[in-house]
């Protein structure tokens, strides 16, 4: 919907029901992401990052509140609409990359599409998006283990894009990379963001975060 917010929290908790007893992961957060921003969430470990992200992603539900993506209630939808919402609007990226380890670099990155009534249009959509990714060619027939970490980086990151989503979440996407390799994929995703992504990361890393436009600090699941 035109002029609406990519993701908005209304007074959201999120609080898991353990034995031991209750765990708020995230205390009545409200928050806006708007088109085209580039947000880095930090906060010490346990703060609540990894559940913001993936409420934001759907992955997960809110306990208390609404939370809202390009202006429609997820609360509201089906298990078959939220699917449907990931695959087609939001891109993961994570720290372990979560390759299919026997399939190929390309087959990797095909993966989404399959899943997608554009299943035609699949290997020539893969193959444009994994070039661009400045990945040599000879590497696409590669499985995830017979790559560095900088390459299944990359193809992680060209498989988060195949579907064309408007939003890439990041989840500490350089944590596991050598510091110039971690620049190079920080660069990429700038670049991303100059053509319009918006982008939502994770991380700990004070140079990392400087990438972004918009800082959210976060600690006992409170925005502070």
């Amino acid at each position: 919907m035109s002029g609406e917010p990519v993701i908005r929290f209304d007074d959201v908790s999120k609080i898991y029901r353990l034995p031991g007893g209750d765990v708020v992961a995230l205390d009545h957060v409200t928050l806006t992401v708007e088109p085209g921003e580039f947000i880095a969430v930090m906060g010490p470990s346990g703060s609540g990052k990894s559940t913001l992200l993936n409420l934001m992603g759907c992955l997960d539900v809110p306990t208390l509140g609404r939370i809202y993506i390009n202006g429609e209630e997820i609360g509201s939808m089906s298990d078959d609409e939220l699917t449907r919402l990931r695959r087609n609007h939001i891109g993961f990226i994570f720290q372990q990359f979560n390759l299919i380890p026997l399939l190929s670099a390309f087959e990797n990155v095909e993966f989404p599409m399959v899943l997608t009534e554009n299943r035609s249009k699949s290997r020539e959509r893969a193959l444009a998006v994994l070039r661009s990714m400045d990945l040599e060619e000879e590497l696409f027939s590669h499985k995830p283990s017979e790559l560095s970490g900088g390459q299944q980086q990359r193809v992680a990151i060209a498989r988060a894009l195949v579907n064309d989503p408007e939003l890439l979440l990041c989840d500490e996407p350089t944590g596991n990379l050598d510091s110039k390799t971690g620049t190079a994929i920080m660069d990429l995703l700038g670049s991303m963001n100059a053509e319009g992504k918006t982008i939502v990361m994770v991380t700990h890393d004070p140079k990392v975060a400087g990438y972004a436009h918009r800082h959210i600090q976060i600690v006992d699941g409170r925005l502070v």
